[in-house]
């Protein structure tokens, strides 16, 4: 059975940092690139990093800089941390493979208060 489960989500407040982490079972975070999803209210999801097998990084220009996405092969765990928080940040955050898998987690809200 696949299961992604994202933590490390909060309320905080601009200028503040998290540090996401999503859990994959029954999938191997390994040999994908995996990435980090968010969608924010009224849109739709967006993809905001990614990293590949290789490690190599991408952001999307909206969070260069303030996003580091990385990966531990071995505990099957995708990271995204996150440092000075902007109020457009604020949404529910999933990870998930690039391309995206069927299937999806509950996602973890990060609510930026200004």
């Amino acid at each position: 059975q696949v299961q992604l489960v994202e933590s490390g989500g909060g309320l905080v407040q601009a200028g503040g940092s998290l540090r996401l982490s999503c859990l994959g079972s029954g999938v191997f975070f390994s040999i994908n690139t995996m990435g980090w999803y968010r969608q924010a209210p009224g849109k739709q999801r967006e993809l905001v990093a990614t990293i590949t097998s290789g490690r190599s990084t991408n952001y999307a220009d909206s969070v260069k800089g303030r996003f580091t996405i990385d990966r531990h092969n071995a505990k099957n765990t995708l990271y995204l941390q996150i440092k000075s928080l902007k109020p457009e940040d604020t949404g529910v955050y999933y990870c998930n493979a690039k391309p995206a898998w069927d299937y999806w987690g509950q996602g973890t809200q990060v609510t930026v208060s200004s």
